[in-house]
């Protein structure tokens, strides 16, 4: 469960919200917004532990993720709880991606705060695909890896991954973790990135 670990707080640095604290169950973030204004995270619980979690809490906009399989976790939950969208625990040994945009296209790579950015531009000086990593330990987690409606199927995905990855090795970091959704994943794994677990999560009465 090291890489797990390493992924919720490195997606902490990456969403420049407060480290995760250690609680029984795992850690537990205060984010802070609106949709989501605590998540925790299991890590070691027990059935029983987790239904104890679930059932204690009240506050809408919590968040709970396991990394389980949802027929294993599905029980938990009442119907209070809405499910969020499937997604996967991935990693990776990064390698030099030495990834170039495609013509009309530009990629910028900022550092701020302990959160790394990258960006393609159009010739605009428009954002066309963005993504950014957070670093925990000796683990570089990807976040927000997205491409405008607009810019997809040019491989600007790639680009940005490309872009932030050999940006961690210049930091001297080797591995990659990252919460990938089921569309996300066919690009990761073209990468290279492999599926270490489920990764489930529920709202407790999420907002409208």
């Amino acid at each position: 469960m090291e890489t797990a670990r390493s992924w919720v707080e490195g997606w902490a640095v990456a969403r420049e919200v407060p480290e995760p604290v250690e609680v029984p169950w795992g850690l537990r973030i205060d984010v802070g917004h609106p949709a989501q204004r605590v998540r925790h995270v299991l890590l070691d619980a027990d059935a029983e532990a987790a239904r104890g979690l679930v059932g204690s809490i009240g506050e809408p906009t919590t968040c709970v993720k396991a990394f389980l399989p949802a027929a294993d976790t599905d029980p938990w939950f009442s119907s209070a709880w809405e499910p969020t969208e499937a997604c996967f625990l991935m990693a990776v040994d990064l390698r030099p991606a030495r990834v170039r945009p495609p013509d009309g296209y530009a990629v910028t790579v900022e550092v701020s705060g302990g959160v790394t950015h990258a960006r393609v531009l159009n010739t605009a000086g428009e954002t066309a695909a963005y993504g950014r990593t957070g670093t925990a330990g000796d683990v570089c987690v990807f976040d927000q890896v997205v491409t405008e409606p607009a810019h997809r199927r040019r491989g600007l995905g790639t680009v940005v991954m490309g872009a932030l990855t050999d940006a961690a090795l210049a930091r001297g970091v080797s591995t990659g973790a990252l919460g990938a959704t089921v569309p996300g994943r066919a690009l990761y794994e073209a990468l290279g990135w492999k599926v270490l677990s489920p990764l489930t999560g529920y709202v407790y009465r999420p907002a409208p």
